[in-house]
């Protein structure tokens, strides 16, 4: 018998965890409050099934995943009749713990994937591959636990167990935090327009979450303000400390600083995985790449074009997040593109 869940909340996040279970052999219905999102969704096709309402979606599933904003989950998860497993994906935490324990199985949990576009026009079956999926232990039984930990596999995440308050203080760090850096970045460079007109790709890669959406992000922030503030403070403590060292001259202290964050760095998973293209000398083949693009709606963080040494065709190489690498290969591939 399939499986079957119901996606309450069908933009970015929610339309692809449909599209990655559908993959994985399961059937869908999908709600949204908005239908204006809902017209959207239906011409995308990405769902077996809409409905007009969070109680019809929920009927007769087997999972419920609750993938609106933060705000939206507690009043939901209050509501709910169902004794189907749910969970949410919401980036913050606090107040959605308490409000799931009415329920029989509840696990909530937080993919960390996602794009700085919004809406379900950008969702993709490949969004979580790769991607770690954080479920939170508070309340939830070892049972339900397991079964999510399967689903989370299905769509090719990898499952984290964690505490609601390991969670929250981490993803002010490594979430939360790069978002107020970005603003910041880009607000003290429009007080310095001369600067701000030569920005290129260092300034790019540091400022482009600043393009995500502003609604959602004021809201997380603020939800997890506690967390936040406190590495905010220490974050500013240490840029003082860079201050006082380069104002001083202390080149040792500077290049030790930067050798051991290099070191670091180098020693994290890559944030992109290149694929290379062959492009022939002949009309047509930008059209297949696009065409490939559009049919795996992959993240393309970076492209570069090395033109052949006769003049014609060359290599296109599309930096990609890791776990999109394959989804991009098959597609330029059924395009009858060669990859090299």
């Amino acid at each position: 018998m399939t499986s079957r869940v119901a996606v309450l909340g069908t933009g970015l996040i929610g339309t692809s965890v449909a599209l990655g279970l559908a993959e994985a052999g399961w059937s869908t219905v999908g709600w949204d409050p908005d239908p204006s999102v809902t017209e959207a969704v239906g011409e995308l096709g990405a769902f077996d099934q809409l409905v007009g309402s969070a109680s019809a979606a929920v009927a007769g599933t087997d999972l419920v995943v609750l993938a609106g904003p933060p705000s939206s989950v507690p009043p939901l998860l209050e509501s709910l009749d169902t004794s189907a497993l749910v969970t949410d994906v919401a980036g913050v935490k606090a107040g959605i713990i308490e409000a799931g324990r009415r329920l029989d199985h509840f696990v909530s949990g937080h993919p960390m994937a996602g794009r700085e576009v919004s809406g379900p026009g950008a969702a993709s079956p490949s969004l979580f591959r790769g991607a770690v999926w954080v479920l939170i232990t508070d309340h939830a039984a070892n049972a339900d636990l397991d079964r999510m930990e399967a689903i989370v596999a299905a769509v090719g995440a990898n499952p984290l167990r964690m505490t609601a308050a390991e969670h929250d203080d981490a993803v002010a760090m490594i979430s939360h935090l790069p978002q107020v850096l970005a603003a910041a970045l880009v607000g003290e460079a429009t007080e310095h327009p001369a600067g701000l007109g030569l920005a290129s790709g260092s300034f790019r890669d540091l400022t482009r979450v600043a393009a995500s959406s502003p609604e959602l992000w004021a809201e997380l922030l603020v939800r997890n303000g506690d967390p936040l503030a406190a590495v905010i403070e220490a974050y500013a403590a240490r840029l003082h400390r860079w201050a006082e060292a380069v104002r001083g001259g202390e080149m040792d202290t500077v290049g030790q600083t930067l050798a051991a964050a290099s070191e670091v760095r180098r020693g994290m998973a890559p944030p992109s995985v290149g694929v290379a293209v062959a492009l022939a000398d002949q009309p047509g083949e930008l059209a297949k790449v696009g065409h490939a693009l559009e049919r795996s709606k992959v993240d393309v963080r970076d492209l570069q074009l090395r033109h052949a040494t006769y003049g014609g065709g060359g290599i296109l190489t599309l930096s990609v997040r890791p776990g999109e690498a394959e989804t991009l290969r098959s597609a330029l591939e059924a395009e009858g593109l060669l990859l090299a």
